[in-house]
């Protein structure tokens, strides 16, 4: 079972990240991949899952160990899948996760998507309680980027919550909110997409 990687990043899309190690490339399904940056002359940690099928062997990553170890509470969580994980690590906000759980915040939490009413309830059930031991970081720095690229940044961003799982009509709804913004990260446009979402 691995820990975590180290290596370059060398290829970022809106479903996953590559990290070469060594001459190895590893295919890692992340929450919000533009958290990571290409960069031929970075060496970057990334905490690992490794998650073993019947027909496959899929590879998923993390900012830190403490979003690693949400993500697996969360994979205890009767109904809750890798995919639906991801989905709601995707939201930087962890903090506000934890207080939605803690204060039995369904329609909080129905707001992601795959998450039903009874799904939800089941979340609460399962993790009320039980997240006090994480030392969730919720902010993360932006990087700067040239203004040219925001275009492009946005629909990365969307891209990235259409393979999250939202739907067409989430995504275009938010879409128009971030039209108008000044942001011209993909990674800024994700999370201010995603606290739409959640807050709608």
């Amino acid at each position: 079972m691995f820990e975590y990687l180290i290596g370059i990043v060398t290829v970022v899309t809106p479903a996953y990240v590559v990290l070469d190690v060594n001459g190895v490339g590893y295919l890692l399904q992340t929450a919000n991949p533009y958290r990571f940056e290409e960069d031929a002359h970075k060496h970057v940690k990334i905490y690992v899952y490794q998650a073993v099928r019947d027909t496959e062997i899929n590879l998923f990553g993390f900012i830190d160990g403490e979003e690693k170890q949400l993500f697996l509470k969360l994979l205890n969580v009767s109904g809750i899948g890798p995919k639906s994980a991801l989905a709601i690590l995707a939201n930087e906000d962890h903090g506000g996760l934890i207080n939605a759980i803690t204060n039995n915040d369904v329609k909080y939490l129905t707001k992601f998507p795959g998450i039903g009413k009874k799904t939800a309830q089941q979340i609460v059930l399962d993790l009320q309680g039980k997240l006090s031991d994480l030392g969730i970081a919720t902010t993360q720095a932006e990087v700067e980027a040239p203004v040219d690229a925001t275009s492009a940044a946005l629909r990365d961003a969307l891209a990235a919550l259409t393979a999250l799982g939202y739907s067409g009509s989430d995504v275009k709804r938010v879409a128009k909110k971030l039209d108008d913004n000044e942001t011209t990260t993909t990674d800024a446009y994700l999370s201010q997409a995603l606290r739409l979402l959640t807050q709608a």
